[in-house]
């Protein structure tokens, strides 16, 4: 991620949870954020937004319910990108950029990993990890929410439906079709 979100000025151990709850879901809601605009800059605005819209609204709210508040937030946030850069489109003709712009700044690539692990190993992951970012950024927009929501996630498909504002009927098919995309897509990789 190219630039860190400041964590609130926490004074009381309330705050210090909101902040510990932020830090843990900014990298994920990032990658969700990305695979979507596929422009750093605008994934990190679409994040801060989402967080300060937590912070702001659900602040006082039992901890507990975080992170499907933040998922909703986050996902209606990317949701109401989308419509915009259709409608900026549709009047001004602009194509969309294909290209992720560079993360070579990330904080996480800067970490140094004391495992003694096989260079060929740790390529070829790195490489079936790209696939599967590939995928889903290939993926319809819905589909890659329910797909991040349940397989990254790990929200099971009330939680999913909820945060999604469908019903659960709707998470289960788009995630099938999700998971046949997926397949199709790391098969076709081969």
């Amino acid at each position: 991620m190219p630039a860190k979100i400041l964590p609130l000025m926490s004074s009381s151990p309330a705050e210090s949870a909101l902040d510990a709850f932020l830090a843990s879901v900014e990298a994920r809601a990032y990658r969700s954020a990305l695979l979507t605009t596929k422009k750093s800059a605008d994934a990190l605005d679409i994040v801060q937004e989402a967080m300060l819209h937590l912070v702001q609204s659900y602040r006082a709210r039992d901890s507990a319910e975080w992170p499907l508040l933040f998922q909703r937030i986050l996902q209606h946030k990317i949701l109401d990108w989308h419509r915009a850069q259709t409608k900026q489109r549709r009047w001004f003709w602009q194509v969309p950029a294909n290209v992720v712009e560079d993360e070579s700044e990330s904080v996480i690539d800067t970490i140094v990993d004391d495992k003694n692990e096989n260079p060929a190993e740790i390529v070829a992951r790195a490489q079936d990890i790209n696939r599967v970012l590939d995928a889903l950024a290939m993926m319809p927009l819905r589909q890659r929410q329910v797909f991040l929501l349940r397989a990254w996630e790990g929200f099971d498909v009330a939680s999913t439906a909820s945060v999604m504002a469908c019903s659960e009927g709707s998470v289960k098919t788009h995630y099938f079709r999700a998971l046949q995309f997926m397949r199709t897509q790391l098969l076709l990789g081969e």
